[in-house]
């Protein structure tokens, strides 16, 4: 079976727990976006991505907290370090989720999983104080929808012969990869439900959404996913990005970005030469002051993963966006990569 932990206010627990005052009232995280909220928070409405002004509104007793990114690394590391050492399989999914591989763990099929996923919630707890959700199922798409069921510390197991009362009956968004857009096109076809989805005949799928997306869309109703766990994988890009601490004007703190815009240059270099990687597309991300997002690539006819030159080519993108407008964020993206020592 496979078990994906999810740690689903990661970003604002360790803060909570590191200010005592803070651990009575909602709290949430961010600057401008709220980045997370903790469940106190959630029950007047506060939800991640919201504004800060709206959360304010909704919740104005809360307290909120800066969030602290090398904290939520060194947790990161920890929680995922203490899986592994009870179950090696484990496939690292970002900063508060992975898939685990129970099928070759010795007690990992006792009570359908459970025993093993007990196990793996009370280590976590010992080595970090975290609390964690956790999903078994025959594979990683019912393992991903079970892990929501019971948070934040709960385990739910769901078997294939659950398909029709557990899984049938949630929205389609449920399903990983089902996103805004998809879930509205369904909805104008009267499709609301997992259940109304299997129902579909696969044919009319693929007309209404591709030869590609419209078969997984019947597979995933039908709680079908043969992907394997996977350990490692190559990169398909490597980026580096900063929000600033206040809005940023392209004219007004020129030097101050170029010196922000180079630094990420350099550690993007950095990054591609440590994992032994270098890259032909070189991009650029900002995020703007009304939280527009404008990005542009750059590809050059060789490969590098010299911070100069990134930062040359980055150069070449900026000049191809609007800088108007102050900036919140802003970011540099490799992709196009390959290992260098095949080049």
């Amino acid at each position: 079976p496979h078990c994906p932990p999810r740690h689903g206010r990661f970003f604002c627990v360790r803060r909570v727990a590191a200010l005592p005052a803070a651990q009575g009232p909602a709290d949430y995280v961010g600057r401008g976006v709220i980045t997370t909220a903790t469940y106190a928070a959630r029950q007047f409405g506060v939800g991640s991505a919201m504004g800060m002004m709206k959360a304010a509104k909704l919740c104005p007793q809360a307290i909120v907290l800066p969030v602290d990114f090398s904290e939520i690394r060194k947790y990161s590391q920890l929680f995922k370090s203490t899986i592994t050492d009870i179950a090696p399989l484990m496939q690292d999914r970002g900063v508060d989720e992975v898939y685990i591989d129970f099928t070759e763990v010795p007690g990992g099929q006792r009570e359908g999983g459970r025993v093993l996923a007990r196990l793996i919630q009370k280590a976590i707890f010992e080595k970090t104080g975290l609390t964690c959700s956790v999903g078994v199922a025959p594979n990683k798409l019912l393992a991903k929808m079970a892990s929501e069921f019971n948070k934040p510390n709960g385990i739910s197991i769901v078997y294939e012969s659950d398909l029709q009362e557990k899984i049938w009956p949630l929205h389609v968004r449920k399903i990983n990869g089902i996103g805004p857009k998809a879930g509205e096109k369904l909805a104008k076809l009267h499709v609301h439900t997992i259940g109304e989805l299997a129902a579909q005949d696969p044919g009319w799928l693929v007309d209404n959404f591709g030869k590609a997306t419209g078969a997984w869309m019947h597979e995933a109703a039908w709680g079908r996913d043969d992907r394997p766990v996977v350990t490692e994988s190559e990169p398909v890009s490597m980026s580096r990005e900063t929000t600033f601490d206040r809005d940023l004007h392209a004219v007004r703190n020129k030097a101050e970005l170029g010196a922000i815009f180079t630094d990420l240059c350099v550690r993007l270099g950095e990054d591609l030469q440590r994992k032994g990687y270098v890259a032909k597309t070189i991009g650029i991300k900002l995020r703007y002051d009304d939280f527009k997002i404008a990005t542009r690539d750059q590809t050059s006819d060789s490969y590098t993963d010299d911070g100069a030159t990134i930062r040359r080519l980055a150069g070449q993108c900026l000049k191809r966006v609007p800088l108007e407008k102050k900036l919140r964020l802003l970011g540099v993206r490799a992709a196009t990569l390959a290992r260098a020592d095949e080049v």
